[in-house]
């Protein structure tokens, strides 16, 4: 079975693991506890061939800086991630995690993801970036360093209300398989199924989709099926 290594970075707190377990069970957690280093792996259906899509949760705090990277090799796509409410762990995306992961993968490609846009227009979260003559990042600005920084392209999503959430795992499988070309027509959706096929027990992550930590031949529960896939290795879904 083949595999695709995602990795996802970024600045402590900026929604990583809430990303992820959004994504995966269709819920938002309920407190903030910080990563050291997590990985899970789901069987996923890509034109009728079984793949292993393995999600590496990274810890953004620097007392992380040394361990983090032994998380990098084999890398197939980066999340790089910050907040659309934090100008600093944007600032951060050019300063710390672009270079990071292209000091240690150079050829992997990467997906700049903006998080937490359903505070962007929160009265409350604007008036406290106010006292700091600050605002919430704007698309257009996210795209631009996007471009700056050779990123596949810019994302953007919320995990609480899961706006854009699946979007952002389409384009990542998307750019692990097909490395963008100028004027290639990509497509951009996934058709995501959540049929479990076995009820097998797991103790970290549970619901419509079963997680198994460091063991995909325990997981049976997602599988995505994509039509109009242009690599000759993959037959179109029909």
């Amino acid at each position: 079975m083949q595999t695709i290594k995602c990795v996802v970075v970024g600045d402590g707190a900026v929604g990583k693991t809430c990303l992820l377990i959004s994504y995966t069970t269709n819920k938002f957690p309920s407190e903030y506890v910080p990563t050291v280093f997590d990985n899970y792996a789901v069987t996923v259906m890509i034109g009728g061939e079984p793949y292993t899509l393995g999600l590496f949760d990274t810890a953004g705090q620097e007392d992380y800086d040394r361990l983090r990277p032994l998380s990098y090799p084999q890398t197939d796509v980066f999340l790089v991630c910050f907040s659309v409410v934090s100008p600093s762990s944007f600032e951060n995306v050019k300063e710390k995690w672009v270079p990071e992961i292209t000091h240690h993968c150079p050829k992997t490609p990467f997906l700049l993801v903006g998080t937490q846009i359903d505070l962007r227009d929160d009265p409350s979260t604007i008036e406290k970036l106010a006292k700091n003559k600050q605002k919430p990042i704007t698309p257009e600005t996210a795209e631009k360093l996007a471009r700056d920084l050779k990123a596949v392209k810019y994302v953007e999503c919320s995990a609480l209300t899961q706006k854009g959430l699946k979007n952002v795992f389409d384009e990542a499988i998307l750019a692990a398989l097909e490395p963008p070309e100028p004027k290639k027509t990509r497509s951009r959706f996934l058709e995501k199924q959540t049929s479990l096929h076995a009820a097998i027990p797991c103790t970290h992550l549970c619901r419509t989709t079963c997680l198994a930590r460091l063991d995909p031949s325990r997981v049976l529960g997602t599988s995505w099926q994509r039509p109009g896939i242009t690599p000759s290795m993959l037959s179109p879904h029909t």
